[in-house]
């Protein structure tokens, strides 16, 4: 494989599943991706099984195409391109461990999260905490659900880079007769707009377990992009087109589907899951749950008008009753 397209995707779970499978049907003669997985049995599952024992297990995966790997810095330093996928809560304790500069690679985010604590998008994670440039970043984006990728439904993928060469190469990669790909510049917005329709999931879960119908979906959802396009043209702002799928085809599918691991978290909440205990029922993270923290910390900054993202605050951080709160919300919707 050319040394500029030698790629390394770190994340095990359902996403980086998916993209493991878009990225084999791509490669060509004696190429292969490096995966790091950090548990050793998984990947010794997968050798023998060719399938992810926890997450697209219906997936076959295609592991002559593949080196599969424990050892993120043998990984990483066999790359040029590196595809994160690990969850925002975990992603500093696993680049804690590269040993090796990460500054003159290509580093991808296939998060879709914000850095708990920290309150920064992964780009910004990158650019300040390993030096990595804004042009050597990229983002994937959906709208698209990992078990659509795997049941091999049409999907479509946007990928941004300040530096398009970036994105159309990647994009490249990503392009099957089951996946279309768009390319934009737009790495702030993309990114933000994630992370915010993780936390509008919630509340769209939260609506549907307090028993609200389509009719009051569709306002939620209408205001929620509003709520969208408010916070990135304040923090980031560009010239966008917010209802372009990147963003408000990201929302829609994942406040709708029944795929959304955050509708699910919201919709367990609605009908009276305490968090903790929603979150240990699930099989997955629900990046929605840092999100809504992190987004109202950076808010206090900027001062923006945000209900429906403070009423999911308020719900999961402090404690207020989902019924009362969406009672609320109700009447700051138009």
């Amino acid at each position: 494989m050319d040394k500029n397209n030698r790629i390394t995707l770190l994340g095990g779970g359902s996403w980086a599943t998916a993209l493991i499978k878009l990225l084999s049907e791509n490669i060509n003669g004696d190429e292969k991706i490096h995966w790091y997985i950090r548990d050793p049995e998984k990947i010794k599952y997968i050798r023998e099984h060719k399938k992810n024992p926890r997450y697209l297990s219906s997936v076959k995966i295609e592991t002559d195409k593949l080196i599969l790997c424990d050892d993120i810095n043998e990984a990483v330093e066999n790359s040029d391109i590196l595809i994160f996928v690990i969850p925002s809560a975990f992603l500093k304790e696993a680049v804690d461990k590269i040993k090796n500069k990460i500054e003159n690679k290509i580093i991808i985010s296939a998060i879709k999260g914000i850095i708990p604590n920290d309150n920064m998008i992964i780009g910004e994670f990158f650019n300040k905490k390993c030096n990595v440039p804004y042009n050597s970043f990229g983002v994937i984006t959906g709208p698209c659900h990992a078990e659509e990728v795997a049941l091999e439904r049409l999907s479509y993928i946007t990928v941004a880079a300040e530096n398009l060469k970036i994105a159309e190469k990647i994009a490249d990669k990503l392009e099957t007769r089951y996946a279309k790909t768009n390319i934009s510049d737009d790495i702030f917005g993309t990114e933000y707009s994630s992370v915010l329709k993780n936390v509008f999931a919630i509340a769209s879960g939260i609506c549907h377990g307090l028993g609200y119908g389509d009719n009051f979906q569709a306002v939620l959802v209408s205001n929620a992009i509003r709520e969208i396009k408010r916070f990135v043209d304040t923090v980031h702002p560009i010239k966008r087109d917010i209802k372009s799928s990147a963003y408000l085809g990201d929302l829609l599918v994942t406040a709708y589907s029944n795929f959304s691991r955050n509708r699910v978290f919201g919709t367990m909440i609605g009908k009276g899951y305490l968090v903790k205990t929603a979150q240990l029922e699930m099989n997955m993270i629900a990046e929605g749950y840092y999100a809504a923290k992190s987004i109202n910390e950076i808010n206090r900054k900027f001062n923006i008008f945000m209900p429906i993202s403070e009423a999911v605050y308020n719900i999961i951080y402090k404690g207020k009753p989902p019924g009362f709160e969406i009672k609320l919300l109700t009447d700051k919707l138009r």
